[in-house]
């Protein structure tokens, strides 16, 4: 989905600072974020990791800037918990003592397919032109707005995994192949070392033949 998350190729956010030697968690409260987060989708099954990241993905913008990595993740989990019924919003505010942000609700999305398939033949190989297919959805995607519309050269093809589009948002299961595919940075930006280039790794339904 386009969203506050999808930061790629954009400026304005200030020079990216590198802490030395900085740890795991700067709080104990991360931790235990994180350890919910791999409980939830490892041990209790509640949701997959792809229908967490579109959680996180649904903050509401100002949320999702102001707040730090951890934070951000606590929102997703929280809110996963709650719209599977594991938990209850008032319950977790009421220990809370005050008010549980939660991400916004799911957009009503078009039903992608109704059955479990793959692809086990990469339709690309290394050294094929493509092109991103410049569209948006409402929905879940690993595909950076920086990139649609572009063209890029297929450098590595990877093995078969699991469509997250739809891994998102149903049971229905998908695989088929990703692909690292490398942009010219000047073609994504029309600026820069013309000699620099950028991979991007982007999943088969994403790219069309150029």
């Amino acid at each position: 989905m386009n969203g506050p998350h999808d930061l790629g190729g954009k400026s304005g956010f200030g020079e990216v600072s590198r802490e030395a030697n900085e740890p795991a968690f700067h709080h104990h409260w991360e931790g235990l974020a994180w350890a919910l987060n791999m409980l939830a989708i490892t041990k209790l099954r509640a949701y997959k990791p792809d229908t967490y990241r579109h959680a996180v993905e649904r903050m509401t913008p100002s949320w999702y800037l102001a707040a730090r990595y951890y934070e951000r993740m606590l929102t997703g989990v929280t809110t996963l918990l709650v719209e599977k019924g594991t938990v209850s919003l008032d319950d977790l505010e009421h220990r809370a003592g005050g008010r549980v942000p939660l991400s916004d609700p799911v957009a009503a999305l078009q039903v992608l397919q109704t059955e479990n398939s793959e692809a086990p033949e990469a339709r690309f190989s290394p050294g094929d032109a493509v092109r991103v297919i410049a569209e948006a959805t409402p929905g879940h995607t690993r595909c950076p707005t920086y990139v649609r519309g572009k063209q890029g050269v297929i450098r590595l093809v990877y093995p078969l995994a699991y469509y997250p589009e739809l891994r998102a948002h149903s049971t229905v299961k998908r695989r088929e192949h990703s692909y690292a595919v490398e942009f010219a940075a000047t073609h994504l930006w029309n600026e820069g070392d013309p000699a620099q280039t950028v991979l991007v790794e982007l999943f088969e339904s994403y790219l069309e033949a150029q």
